[in-house]
């Protein structure tokens, strides 16, 4: 399997897409997984589902509003523009901006799980200990949502790999700057290259499979921590 420069920037691009999406994704996910979690707040509905949307919306519906929105004409656009930033279609931190969007409840929903599924004892004992509601999250919740997080730091990485609606809307098919995986086997495809195509397919097909292999394991670890107690 011969892969070409434009092959291998594009695995590298999405690499580097994927891994600061998911830190960045695990930094805004968590206080809103512990906020569902914990919230008793009549909004607690709505923010859920719109958390979940983009599980059900289809990525070219996100990548066009976001698209409007990041525009010239658009809210986002004008701040940006306004502040010097520019603007962010077409460049690799719309990119990272649109990523994190699409791949919210990716990593949201399982570090919501683990949070709920942990239950009220472990933070009842803490505040009996007079342990600070700082102290419990870092100390107490964080840690025995661990799982939870694995998940979510796996599936947040694999989802903006496997992206391609959202990266034609806002990234467009730029090399060395938005063009990633996905897009380049598109270019493959579109070029009768069916061959380089099926080099870079294969990658992300055997990727697919340890991410599957990945989640499965930690989610058989932790039904055997789970029998044993």
């Amino acid at each position: 399997m011969h892969l070409s420069a434009d092959d291998w920037s594009a695995i590298r691009l999405t690499l580097e897409l994927a891994g600061i999406v998911t830190v960045l994704l695990l930094i805004i996910g968590t206080p809103i997984a512990w906020w569902l979690a914990r919230s008793r707040s009549p909004l607690r509905g709505v923010v859920g589902a719109v958390v979940s949307l983009p599980i059900v919306l289809p990525p070219t519906v996100l990548g066009f509003y976001l698209l409007v929105l990041m525009g010239p004409e658009g809210a986002v656009g004008r701040l940006t523009d306004a502040l010097g930033l520019g603007r962010l279609p077409f460049t690799f931190p719309g990119l990272v901006v649109a990523s994190i969007l699409y791949s919210l409840p990716f990593v949201v929903q399982p570090v919501q799980n683990a949070f709920m599924a942990m239950g009220e004892r472990p933070l009842e004992v803490a505040a009996t200990l007079r342990a600070s509601p700082l102290r419990t999250f870092f100390c107490v919740a964080l840690p025995l949502a661990r799982p939870g997080f694995i998940t979510a730091a796996i599936l947040g990485f694999a989802h903006t790999v496997g992206e391609f609606g959202v990266v034609l809307m806002i990234g467009g098919n730029i090399p060395d700057k938005t063009r990633v995986i996905s897009m380049q086997i598109y270019n493959h495809v579109e070029a009768l290259e069916y061959g380089q195509a099926h080099g870079l397919a294969a990658i992300l097909l055997v990727f697919s499979f340890l991410v599957l292999l990945a989640l499965y394991t930690v989610g058989g670890a932790r039904n055997t921590l789970g029998a044993g107690r």
